[in-house]
């Protein structure tokens, strides 16, 4: 992630670009900050410096005879390594992201955002650069902003700007994500698998699969999600971390593109098993409906309380439309609460009953289990 400030009469415009894996698909993003116009003198424009200065940017990035300049490469290579490697650091976020890995192998969502050493190895400049060319010329390209000004100025200004005027029409390209496109298929037994490493803690991940393909499914598994996980009242939390005292984190979290959740516990080793144990029979909880109206309604308020924040952050807003955009499933923030009211207690039994586990990964060290359970349950 790089930052760029232009200094021009005392106002400070902040650019910040970055990746992000979004479904199937890799998401370049340019991001720009700047002060409301209404704020700067009656001549300036600052609205339209920032959006001129962002496009001239990605479409006229610093190159000679064509290619980056190599001194430059070499440094964001180095900085990439760093980032691949430090990885390994936050043991939970390797732990979910060697599940994922696990269930989708080397395609799309499967795939570390930032990539792996052995690719970053074979990168050329003439490569890179022959990438992002292509790139800026094929690739579907969204334009988001949010903040207070005229809409109809601003599309004039992008409209009007010399490189948007250059750009040629083009195909989508993306890979739409949403629970009507993910076809999960059954399995017998679940996978394990167990890694170990130099740690006193172990780290559980279980990847689970909503077989469900249902008009509006995804409102009642976020509510599934936040029975299960998310959140202090979560049968996770109460059950497998307070009253067993089996876990110093319990929680699951729902990708709704992907139609997964993943539940996550950092563990004693020893507590393996119990911790499964524990962990499915929430999971059975849940498909016999042993959960009260109240529960319901305060996992609903919990939700509810996250999608009122989108439109007081700009970043969550624009996060919020990014994945509509791409899952076109689109709806208002006020329709996505009055679609998650409307979830029934029937609905989430729907839901739990067409949960599976798909792969149980741990993330352990040399202390040896008590029991068989990674090969034999």
């Amino acid at each position: 992630m790089k930052l760029i400030r232009s200094l021009k009469k005392c106002m400070v415009q902040v650019m910040i670009y970055g990746i992000d894996k979004i479904g199937d698909n890799q998401a370049l993003k340019f991001y720009m900050e700047t002060i409301s116009n209404e704020y700067v003198l009656e001549n300036d424009d600052l609205l339209k410096e920032s959006i001129n200065m962002t496009l001239d940017i990605v479409f006229n990035p610093l190159m000679k005879d064509g290619m980056f300049k190599e001194e430059f490469l070499e440094v964001e290579k180095n900085n990439l390594r760093r980032v691949i490697n430090a990885k390994i650091d936050d043991k939970g976020f390797y732990a979910l992201n060697r599940c994922i890995e696990d269930m989708y192998g080397n395609n799309g969502f499967g795939l570390y955002k930032y990539g792996y050493l052995e690719d970053l190895e074979k990168i050329t400049n003439k490569k890179l650069s022959d990438y992002y060319k292509k790139l800026v010329n094929e690739a579907k390209i969204d334009i988001y902003l949010s903040g207070n000004f005229d809409e109809e100025n601003v599309k004039n200004l992008i409209i009007q700007n010399e490189n948007i005027k250059k750009l040629k029409p083009r195909k989508e390209n993306i890979i739409i994500n949403n629970p009507y496109t993910e076809n999960k298929q059954k399995v017998e037994k679940p996978k394990k698998v167990e890694e170990k490493m130099n740690i006193n803690q172990g780290k559980l991940v279980i990847g689970l699969d909503v077989l469900l393909k249902k008009e509006d499914m995804q409102n009642a598994g976020n509510v599934y999600n936040t029975l299960l996980g998310d959140g202090a009242n979560s049968m996770l939390f109460q059950n497998v971390r307070e009253k067993a005292g089996l876990a110093y984190t319990a929680r699951s979290s729902y990708n709704r593109m992907k139609n997964n959740i993943f539940i996550r516990c950092g563990i004693e080793i020893e507590n393996y098993d119990k911790a499964v144990k524990i962990i499915k029979e929430q999971l059975d909880n849940l498909k016999n409906g042993n959960f009260s109206e109240q529960d319901i309604q305060d996992a609903k308020m919990y939700i509810i309380s996250g999608i009122k924040s989108i439109e007081t952050e700009q970043d969550s807003e624009m996060v919020f439309y990014i994945g509509q955009e791409i899952s076109k499933i689109k709806n208002s923030v006020k329709k996505y609460i009055e679609d998650i009211e409307k979830v029934t207690k029937e609905e989430i039994i729907e839901v739990a009953n067409n949960i599976q586990i798909n792969t149980i990964y741990f993330l352990t060290g040399e202390i040896e289990k008590n029991s068989n359970e990674m090969e034999d349950d």
